[in-house]
């Protein structure tokens, strides 16, 4: 009978464990080097701290300067900035000092046109269906089915910062269908 004995061509058992431990931790490595991009595209980015808004951008994709802003402007014009998510957003004129703390989402509700405003009839008008809304924002005529959405806007170091509108929308005295 012929007995086993130790070779030097094998190795012992606690070298074997650690050459399977390297090989899996460097496997294990590189697979979550490979998916994190991955992973992290689908996860949504955090909210900005302390509520900081979005600051409103021109049509050049500048940050708009309120000093600028109400220069050559009247009581009650409405002006579009590029605001929340990047969507048009009328600032409205307060006086020749200062803007209204609301600002007007200019996507209608029906089928996601831009809304001009309409000085001559002091509403905004949309021209894809006919749907109007008064100087709030507020439907006043269908086939659109809810009022403009709004923002809050703020003054911030001559810049105009848009918040998410959260509160009782005043127009309808409802929670904000936005939201």
């Amino acid at each position: 009978m012929a007995q086993f004995s130790e070779s030097a061509d094998v190795p012992d058992m606690g070298r074997r464990q650690f050459m399977n431990l390297l090989t899996f931790g460097t496997v294990t490595g590189v697979a979550l080097g490979a998916l994190y991009p991955v992973v992290n595209y689908f996860i949504p980015p955090a909210a900005g701290g302390a509520g900081g808004g979005v600051t409103a951008k021109d049509e050049l994709g500048n940050d708009v300067s309120v000093a600028k802003f109400l220069e050559n402007r009247n009581a009650g014009d409405r002006n579009l900035v590029q605001g929340l998510k990047g969507d048009p957003t009328y600032i409205v004129v307060d006086s020749k000092e200062a803007i209204k703390d609301y600002g007007i989402n200019a996507i209608c509700t029906h089928l996601g046109c831009v809304v001009p405003w309409n000085i001559a009839e002091n509403k905004f008008k949309c021209p894809c269906h006919g749907s109007q809304y008064d100087e709030t924002g507020k439907v006043v005529r269908g086939p659109a089915p809810l009022s403009l959405a709004l923002a809050h806007t703020k003054v911030n170091d001559d810049k105009i910062v848009l918040t998410p509108w959260t509160e009782t929308d005043f127009r309808t005295g409802d929670a904000p269908w936005w939201s």
